[in-house]
């Protein structure tokens, strides 16, 4: 049975930092592209930041320069390290895998700022 688990999520302070985590299991890591999402109430889940199995990543101008994405593939573990928090990210993030035509979600960890 493939599970996602996130961690990490918490309440923040505008221009803090939070990194999340997310364990895999039932799958073959390694070979599975990994990624964050997020999804505000009423909105659309939209990426936050890709990783592939090879490790090159992908970020959109929303987050680049201030989020980054890592995997540990020996821990069967993707990181989003967020730093320089706005408002405008609390959301709920999720974790996702991957590979050819099969896709997992995790359910979510909540991000909120305290402003």
């Amino acid at each position: 049975q493939v599970q996602l688990a996130e961690s990490g999520g918490g309440l923040v302070q505008p221009g803090g930092s939070l990194r999340l985590s997310c364990a895999a299991f039932g799958i073959i890591f390694r070979n599975y592209n990994m990624g964050w999402y997020r999804q505000a109430p009423g909105k659309q889940r939209e990426l936050v930041a890709r990783i592939t199995n090879g490790g090159s990543t992908d970020y959109p101008d929303s987050v680049k320069g201030r989020f980054t994405i890592s995997r540990d593939n020996a821990k069967n573990t993707v990181y989003l390290q967020m730093n320089s928090l706005k408002p405008e990210d609390t959301d709920v993030y999720y974790c996702n895998a991957e590979r050819d035509l099969m896709t997992y979600w995790g359910k979510g960890t909540m991000v909120t700022d305290t402003s």
